[in-house]
């Protein structure tokens, strides 16, 4: 990268978080206030089966849905890390749905979860590839599977380990496209980062709690780490058209 252009990113870089409360804290209103709204309701305990709290719980992932459009949203090459994790929080929020009947789509909700993982790991890219965070992740899957496992038959044996994957591999991406070195102020790169673990630790407490052993407040644990999951990857796009610009081939 020349000099210029480098110090340009910088600038960039270095005056949004200067105005980004301004920009964009009033997007975020209606996603603390439908996350409160939720906790309040159905903090303690999600009923299954209930229209009420299906529409409680997408709320907040709905509201998220809304931000990325509010941010700009169209068909052009600048906002096509826009609509990936626009596509995501969708499937996202279509798994939420069939999760409150898990009794009957229980792999169903895997699907649409497994796609919105998909679907963020192509929005994160596939450069810089980064091998150390891939043996991390890859580590870290095949930890989980092996606790798993012995609890898991038919199809759900292959579901698990197809999801593990793919969300092992939207963690990997997140955290490779973070140069810790180089460009720190890049603060919604860490913000997807920081959401792609989130993510994660939510979905290993529900595999925990529901095929190894019940966990105490792991309602509380696993949708205070999903919304914060959900939130961290939606605020990355808010300069990833400046990646496009200055890093048309980074990909």
């Amino acid at each position: 990268m020349p000099d210029t252009e480098k110090m340009a990113r910088q600038d960039i870089r270095m005056t949004k978080p200067l105005t980004v409360l301004k920009s964009i804290g009033p997007k975020l209103v209606p996603f603390f206030k439908t996350v409160a709204i939720f906790f309040v309701l159905f903090g303690r305990e999600e009923k299954d089966n209930c229209v009420f709290c299906c529409v409680a719980k997408i709320l907040p992932i709905i509201s998220l849905i809304l931000f990325v459009f509010l941010h700009g949203m169209n068909l052009t090459e600048y906002y096509r890390y826009s609509r990936r994790i626009l596509i995501g929080l969708i499937f996202s929020c279509a798994g939420d749905i069939l999760l409150v009947w898990k009794d009957s789509y229980f792999e169903a909700g895997i699907l649409m979860f497994a796609v919105a993982q998909i679907c963020y790991a192509r929005a994160f890219g596939w450069k810089p590839f980064n091998p150390y965070a891939l043996a991390v992740f890859a580590a870290i899957g095949a930890a989980i599977y092996s606790i798993l496992s012995p609890s898991l038959n038919g199809i759900l044996s292959y579901l698990v380990a197809i999801y593990i994957s793919l969300i092992c591999i939207m963690g990997w991406r997140a955290v490779a496209r973070v140069r810790f070195f180089d460009d720190l102020v890049t603060w919604t790169k860490l913000c997807g980062c920081a959401g792609s673990i989130l993510f994660m630790i939510s979905d290993i407490t529900i595999a925990i709690n529901k095929f190894v052993m019940p966990l105490p407040f792991h309602h509380q644990i696993i949708m205070l780490t999903y919304y914060a999951a959900q939130l961290g990857i939606t605020l990355s796009v808010v300069d990833s058209q400046v990646d496009v610009i200055l890093q048309p081939n980074l990909e």
